[in-house]
């Protein structure tokens, strides 16, 4: 078991005790999310730390996401819920590269691979990813490399 689901699992137990039904439903569902990947495929398999902070990354951009369109929708407190949950799910994550730190990652990795127009936009982005890994936002890593390139 990854040392990120035991700290879930840890959590999820302080959080019953504690009667906390908001921290309990999320973190459950966070849970919900790793075993429904683990059970993804055609055989089941346990998840290495990478991939569980995959799942957990995904969960909060889902999250965010529907906070946005809540927020756009004018569901002000279903925003809000989204963004505590979103929050709660990221302290489980590595603390995020800062902007400087994306920078100098991207212009590494545009070095190392030669990239010189946007056609390369895909092998730097398998590049950059690959080494920020789960403390690298997507699209503020698409729109340095983007920006970059141009």
């Amino acid at each position: 078991m990854s040392e990120t689901l035991e700290k879930l699992t840890a959590d999820l137990t302080t959080a019953m005790k504690a009667r906390d039904s908001v921290r309990t439903g999320t973190i459950r569902q966070a849970i919900g999310a790793i075993r429904a990947e683990e059970k993804s495929g055609p055989v089941a398999r346990e998840l290495s730390e990478d991939d569980v902070l995959k799942v957990l990354s995904r969960e909060v951009k889902k999250r965010r996401d529907s906070a946005q369109i809540y927020a756009d929708a004018g569901a002000d407190e279903r925003a809000a819920n989204e963004t505590a949950e979103a929050d709660l799910i990221e302290g489980y994550l590595p603390a995020r590269l800062s902007d400087e730190e994306l920078s100098a990652l991207v212009g590494a990795v545009i070095a190392d691979t030669g990239a010189s127009s946007m056609k390369d936009m895909g092998a730097v982005m398998k590049e950059a990813t690959a080494r920020a890994g789960a403390s690298a936002d997507g699209k503020k890593l698409s729109a340095l490399v983007r920006a970059a390139l141009a």
